[in-house]
C-alpha cells in the first residue's frame, strides 16, 4: 500500500492531538496535598443577647404573598396585540 495524501492526513489528524495531549500532560505539575492544621480553635462563641432587636426572631416574620388579582404578568410592555416582531 502506497503512502498517499489521505493516509498522511489521517496520520496528522490522529498524531497532532495526541502529541498536544502528551505534551500538556508532561508539562503539568501535580498539586501538593492540602495541609490541614492539626487543631482548629475558634474565637469565643457569641452568646444570645436579651436585646435581639424589635420583632423577635428573624424566622417569625410573615410576608404576604402576591395578590391573585394583580395585573398582567407578561414581560412585553404595552404591546398586547399578540404579534411578534
Amino acid at each position: 500500500m502506497a503512502f498517499s495524501p489521505r493516509l498522511a492526513t489521517l496520520a496528522a489528524v490522529v498524531a497532532i492531538p495526541l502529541g498536544i495531549a502528551a505534551t500538556s500532560y508532561a508539562l503539568t505539575d501535580s498539586p501538593d496535598a492540602p495541609k490541614v492544621p492539626p487543631k482548629v480553635e475558634l474565637d469565643t462563641t457569641p452568646s444570645p443577647s436579651k436585646s435581639a432587636g424589635p420583632g423577635g426572631a428573624p424566622g417569625d416574620a410573615v410576608v404576604p404573598g402576591p395578590s391573585a388579582t394583580d395585573g398582567d404578568d407578561d414581560d412585553d410592555r404595552g404591546d398586547d396585540t399578540g404579534e411578534e416582531g
